[in-house]
């Protein structure tokens, strides 16, 4: 752009100089003109735009011109502090070896901003990365039984769309999630959305004669036994023009009194009424406890498990400790060290003990190292 400047510049000067007075007010008009449009064509386009920065700033958007951004939100409120850095942690070391730029929008109270802002700030100085922490902003109309809507805060994803306007996509996870493969394995379900979906969402169930709506839902539910709402890729964009929010309002304001599970169920009842916004994800992208406590409900023999999801507190209990064993290897994993030597090996020692391995879902040992295994391989042979 400087170059352009500099010829643009020395062309002016010749040709200030070769004509009249009045002849250079206007010339001075038009390339002007020229320069800007040049300028918006060329140059702006390039770039994805200023995002903002923790710190209230603009972060260098030009760090980001040559990797997609990966936008990813999520909700902390009470003592989901730790939950949340150890998911937010996961995303990092999985996809540290890969091009995509991540950011996390952290919507929070107050008093959970300063440590947010202090672990993140230091990860940040290891690994690429950027981060916002929002205030948590609820309707002005019944604020207090949307903030308590099924947990404290777990609502404030319905209304994203508002939220982050300049933002396009975003992947919803709740805290209680782990990573266990690059973010880019379930981004890329965006690019299979066809014209008239805007979200995407795994199956609550697999097997109908255990599934909770089929059999208990006071309301009406996505297919035949609902969605789980864990794990929620939103095109916001498409949701803003669908008007996703003034649409979500009534049906809570008809269906209150008989949800059982909060924004899930106002989710479940929105996809009932309008099934062709929804792409369905496989199992293996909100892996769950229910996919293994009883029988293997869940086939994840090829892919491995994607995304672990500890719902219930299964991240710190032990009736399948498999979920509390990838937890705690996570949480236990400094970021910047070495992947192979301070996670891999660690995590797999836990899953052969006799207390993992002689439970249903420890015998998923294999599956859940999966992809660790291909990713963090490469680093056997480092001291």
């Amino acid at each position: 752009f400087c170059c352009f400047l500099v010829v643009f510049f020395t062309f002016y000067i010749i040709v200030c100089r070769v004509v009249e007075m009045r002849i250079k007010l206007y010339s001075t008009i038009i390339f002007g003109l020229l320069l800007w449009c040049l300028y918006v064509v060329f140059f702006r386009n390039t770039s994805l735009g200023n995002y903002p920065s923790s710190n209230g700033k603009n972060f260098n958007k030009y760090m980001y011109r040559n990797h997609p951004v990966v936008n990813i939100a999520l909700v902390v409120c009470g003592h989901r502090l730790q939950e949340s850095l150890a998911m937010i942690k996961s995303v990092i070391l999985y996809n540290q070896y890969n091009e995509e730029s991540l950011y996390f929008w952290i919507f929070a109270e107050d008093k959970l901003k300063p440590e947010f802002d202090e672990r993140l700030s230091e990860w940040r100085s290891l690994k690429h990365f950027d981060f916002d922490i929002k205030p948590l902003t609820f309707p002005t109309i019944n604020q207090r039984e949307w903030k308590t809507l099924f947990k404290p805060c777990a609502s404030q994803r319905l209304f994203l769309p508002l939220l982050l306007p300049e933002v396009d996509s975003v992947l919803y996870v709740d805290t209680d999630v782990i990573f266990l493969s690059p973010i880019s394995d379930i981004w890329q379900y965006f690019y299979r959305f066809n014209t008239t979906q805007f979200a995407a969402l795994t199956a609550e169930h697999e097997d109908e004669n255990i599934g909770w709506y089929n059999r208990f839902a006071r309301h009406p539910y996505y297919g035949k036994t609902g969605v789980n709402s864990g794990v929620m890729l939103m095109n916001l964009t498409r949701m803003r023009i669908n008007k996703w929010v003034s649409r979500i309002v009534p049906i809570y304001n008809e269906y209150k009194l008989r949800i059982t599970w909060g924004d899930q169920d106002i989710i479940n009842v929105f996809f009932y009424y309008n099934p062709e916004a929804l792409l369905l994800l496989p199992c293996q992208y909100n892996y769950r406890p229910d996919h293994c406590m009883y029988i293997n409900l869940c086939n994840v023999t090829m892919d491995g498990i994607q995304i672990l999801h500890g719902n219930r507190g299964y991240f710190h209990s032990n009736k399948q400790p498999l979920f509390k064993a990838v937890y705690n290897a996570v949480e236990n994993y400094k970021i910047g060290t070495n992947p192979y030597f301070d996670f891999l090996i660690p995590l797999k020692a836990t899953l052969n003990e006799n207390q993992v391995k002689e439970t249903n879902c420890g015998m998923l040992s294999k599956e859940t190292l999966l992809i660790a295994e291909k990713i963090f391989g490469r680093y056997q042979k480092d001291t």
